[in-house]
């Protein structure tokens, strides 16, 4: 099977995974984890692209997390959520002079998934527990990682297997 085809059928049936995980036992946005997913393939896939895109996207979870905890904390004026906003955002740029965080898009994903799952689940950064949203959304980006992981080794199976099999083929 060609490279572009295993990816295909890796992908789609994990997708169903995750979707059906997603929905059902592990009660984190899809759409995070989807995020996550391509971040791990932007930044190389692989065992270095995990890596690399887990610590992004958590840098981005821990900006935006105390970029909202500090909003929560004032009277939350448009003007003063816009400037720490502006902070927050000065702060991703900072930490993307780090080598391993040097991907500034993908820390940025973290921080905004953060903020989008906040809104979606109407839950205040401060909540204690599992359903912090920081915490939800942290989840879920180190699962979409995992599943860019196991979806590049699924489909290097696949491919190494079709080719495996061509070369038994006669002549």
């Amino acid at each position: 099977m060609n490279s572009n085809t295993a990816y295909t059928a890796s992908i789609g049936v994990l997708a169903v995974v995750d979707t059906y995980l997603t929905a059902t036992l592990i009660r984190v946005p899809v759409w995070v984890t989807f995020i996550a997913w391509a971040s791990f393939f932007i930044l190389g896939a692989g065992n270095k692209g995990l890596i690399r895109s887990v610590a992004c996207n958590l840098t981005g979870v821990l900006i935006s997390s105390a970029t909202l905890l500090v909003a929560s904390s004032t009277a939350g004026t448009a003007l003063l959520v816009a400037i720490l906003v502006g902070i927050g955002s000065a702060a991703m740029v900072q930490a993307s002079r780090i080598s391993l965080l040097s991907t500034l898009p993908a820390i940025v994903w973290g921080f905004a998934s953060t903020v989008g799952t906040t809104v979606a689940t109407g839950k205040p950064i401060g909540t204690l527990g599992l359903a912090n949203p920081a915490l939800v959304a942290a989840t879920a980006l180190v699962l979409g990682g995992l599943f860019g992981y196991v979806s590049e080794w699924l489909a290097t199976l696949l491919t190494s297997k079709s080719a495996a099999l061509a070369d038994k083929q006669p002549a």
